[in-house]
């Protein structure tokens, strides 16, 4: 019996089909789903904007550019996902809000940093002599049944001149970085400076992308927090001063509505004071660390 050849493409449309065939054989259904779907969006993007192959050429070079750019000390590919909104797209779909609210979910960021110190309630993670007004951090953490005790709140931020830590040899090691246990109330409370807001790195492919966008590559002061406790999913997110400046033109889109939070305004007798309560969705735990013992 003779086989009846593929066929060949013969003019723009007729491609995708094809193309299309050629990846049906893939074994793994969501690989195939996946690989389809892109692939169906990416011809219609061709074709709708009728690339030209100067700009297919400078697309090819941005993609190798991010590559060559990432290494130890930056991920450039994981800031394209960034800088189109992609990143923070994936986590607001699957991490959506409790009773279908707002999404209190956000980026890990390129930052953290394993075995932070464990610290006792109250303490100060600004170490040494860092700079900065004083704020006051406290919150409860809620499980399926209420307060939820014993749980690890794993908190870091950037200094007040814009840098974590481990971007910055002037600050003592672990700076601005502490784990906390939450007590018999499911309370913590820690003691910090007021962050910062910086720029993401932009001399890179997508620095490049700024500039010819117009954007400023300024995020807002926010800090960071991972709540993990054994039976819920690791939730990982950021909160973001209220009033904080280029809160409505992040250039990565993480500050969303759910994660602005009001501050407190310092006293003559207290610091400023900013409350954020945490909500665990029970599920696999997936540590990136050990729980505090």
């Amino acid at each position: 019996m003779v086989s009846t050849p593929n066929p060949l493409p013969s003019t723009p449309e007729s491609l995708l089909p094809i193309v299309l065939a050629a990846m049906e054989r893939t074994p793994d259904a969501r690989l195939r789903r996946l690989m389809a779907s892109l692939t169906t969006h990416l011809h219609a993007f061709v074709l709708e904007n009728a690339v030209t192959e100067a700009e297919w050429e400078r697309a090819v070079g941005f993609l190798v550019g991010i590559g060559q750019a990432t290494g130890e000390t930056k991920n450039e590919v994981i800031l394209a996902s960034d800088l189109l909104g992609v990143s923070t797209l994936v986590a607001l779909l699957n991490h959506p809000g409790a009773d279908g609210g707002h999404s209190e979910a956000a980026l890990l960021g390129p930052f953290w940093r394993a075995d932070a110190p464990v610290c006792e309630p109250g303490a100060n993670i600004a170490r040494g002599d860092t700079p900065g007004m004083a704020l006051e951090v406290s919150g409860t953490v809620f499980g399926r049944d209420g307060p939820l005790a014993g749980a690890t709140v794993d908190v870091w931020q950037a200094s007040p001149v814009g840098l974590y830590e481990n971007q910055d040899e002037r600050q003592p090691e672990m700076n601005l970085r502490g784990r906390f246990r939450t007590d018999a109330e499911g309370c913590y409370r820690l003691r910090t400076v007021h962050p910062a807001g910086y720029p993401v790195p932009t001399d890179g492919p997508c620095g490049e992308l700024l500039r010819a966008q117009r954007r400023h590559p300024y995020r807002p002061a926010h800090l960071h927090f991972m709540v993990s406790a054994p039976g819920y999913q690791v939730h990982v997110t950021q909160v973001f001063p209220a009033g904080a400046e280029h809160l409505d033109s992040d250039p990565v889109f993480g500050a969303t509505t759910a994660l602005v939070v009001p501050v407190e305004p310092a006293r003559a007798d207290a610091a400023a004071r900013l409350r954020r309560d945490f909500r665990l969705t029970p599920g696999e735990a997936v540590f990136p660390h050990p729980p505090i013992p």
